[in-house]
């Protein structure tokens, strides 16, 4: 049997991404990794005591340049999370993971955008140095609400400390306030996205109704304790972890890096009450839009929602384009969605996810999702978990 491999996994364990991390850390060396992990859990501004330690890897889960000049130093195969500048300094290459934050920005305005939304906005921090993601996302909101011919709020606000909590959150309230409803408003992380629940609970703004909250980190917990339970996009921190793993596994048996910087996809948004509401004024293409909602993940025919909204087809499928899309799109739309996500949580077995998204049989959902992701759903499998 050949010896564990001691690899170091220097992380923040307190937050909900990096316990997610830690977890597709955990689901690689279950699986293929036969490791002893060392897991030291330290703040931005203090270096881990790694001087006694005979290693054989490191995982660094932060960008700081001297957390990346110790780990050179040590000459042992290293690979960075989130990191910005991991990759970008030439005297330091170490291959690195990091969250698409563009993508994360982009998929939270499409989703509202696919719920009738049009007037949208973004609430995140201040620009400083320590949260770039947050411009990330906010750019990459705006830009896909610009696309789509919609304009976009953001506000950025102060950081948040509890001696000015007061001072901070009347703002907000002032700033939601001005706004036009019903809106589509994206949180930088669901931090944020809690701030904004309790802003609009002050001024006595209805969620989802008037405003439809998304936050970002899928934070189980926490999520499931905001009034009402807080939709939130899931990033990916599984995926990335095992990513990371696999490549240091890779780094330790000898192997080069094919690339110092790889950008992690986001799995998708979990929907929870405070953005359950589609924004669409046309009675009958909402009633449609929320029998498919509500069925996803069942063999649905546009026969059957047709039925379920009482006119005729025709009539139908003319107030549909109001949305840019068919109801037979929409339909796939939401089954390669949820055959996504399922792709990615889980390891079902392909035939068993086409079953659970709605499609007749596996052949059906392989040409779709093809059609849809530029994938085949196996590959799509093999891209995330690699």
């Amino acid at each position: 049997m050949s010896r564990r491999r001691r690899v170091a996994v220097i992380v923040q364990s307190e937050r909900a991404y990096h316990r997610k991390i830690l977890r597709g850390i955990g689901a690689y060396m279950h699986k293929d990794g036969n490791w002893s992990l060392y897991i030291e859990d330290q703040s931005l501004h203090k270096l881990p005591d790694l001087d006694n330690w005979q290693g054989d890897g490191i995982i660094l889960a932060f960008g700081v340049q001297s957390f990346i000049k110790r780990a050179c130093s040590m000459r042992l195969p290293t690979v960075g999370i989130e990191g910005r500048s991991i990759g970008d300094d030439p005297t330091a290459p170490i291959p690195n993971f990091r969250t698409d934050n563009a993508a994360i920005g982009r998929l939270g305005a499409k989703y509202f955008i696919e719920r009738g939304f049009t007037r949208l906005a973004f609430c995140g921090f201040p620009a400083l140095a320590m949260k770039p993601w947050c411009g990330e996302r906010a750019a990459a909101f705006q830009s896909c609400a610009s696309e789509h011919g919609l304009s976009c709020a953001v506000y950025t606000g102060h950081g948040t400390t509890v001696r000015k909590w007061i001072n901070l959150q009347h703002e907000l309230t002032v700033w939601l306030e001005s706004l036009e409803k019903p809106l589509g408003l994206l949180a930088a992380n669901d931090d944020r996205a809690r701030h904004v629940l309790e802003a609009c609970r002050a001024i006595g703004l209805r969620v989802p109704e008037d405003v439809a909250v998304l936050g970002v980190d899928n934070d189980e917990v926490m999520c499931e304790l905001t009034d009402p339970p807080l939709s939130s996009i899931e990033h990916g921190a599984g995926s990335l972890g095992y990513q990371a793993a696999a490549l240091l596994d890779r780094l330790m048996a000898g192997q080069k890096a094919r690339k110092l910087q790889t950008l992690v996809e986001p799995e998708g948004v979990v929907t929870r009450h405070s953005t359950d509401i589609l924004a669409i004024a046309d009675r009958e293409v909402a009633a449609a839009m929320t029998f498919i909602h509500q069925h996803r993940g069942a063999p649905l025919l546009v026969a059957d929602v047709v039925g379920a909204v009482g006119v005729s087809r025709s009539t139908l499928q003319a107030r549909f384009k109001v949305l840019g899309r068919t109801i037979h799109s929409e339909i796939q739309r939401l089954q390669v969605e949820r055959a996504r996500f399922l792709i990615t949580t889980t390891d079902l077995p392909i035939k068993q996810i086409a079953a659970m998204a709605g499609f007749a049989h596996v052949h059906y959902m392989t040409t779709i999702f093809h059609q849809r992701t530029g994938w085949t759903p196996a590959e799509y499998r093999k891209h995330v978990k690699l």
